[in-house]
């Protein structure tokens, strides 16, 4: 399995309600660059059913240059899962998913 497939089969285990870091993201997938976690989030082909709207930063933040209609865009579809997002910030102390 590449970890393009590796990255987007874990993005699908992260439940609706809940963010993961890039460097979380990539950590779990084997990659040793958080960037190409964002790069393959950026270039996601399909992503209306690949959550990558549900990837923050490890400060929490959105991303400015959110691929699929910007920062705005990400911060609706996340608030439609009810996470609350304050000044584009998500807290991660509430919203991070650790998965066992």
């Amino acid at each position: 399995m590449s970890y393009k497939e590796t990255v987007y089969k874990i993005m699908f285990l992260i439940p609706k309600g809940r963010v993961l870091t890039y460097g979380g993201l990539a950590k779990l997938s084997g990659v040793k660059n958080p960037r190409i976690v964002g790069n393959l989030l950026h270039n996601n082909t399909d992503p209306k059913r690949i959550p990558c709207h549900r990837v923050v930063n490890s400060k929490g933040e959105v991303a400015t240059r959110y691929a699929f209609g910007g920062a705005a865009a990400q911060i609706t579809k996340l608030q439609k899962e009810g996470v609350v997002v304050g000044a584009k910030t998500v807290d991660l102390g509430k919203y991070l998913w650790r998965p066992n």
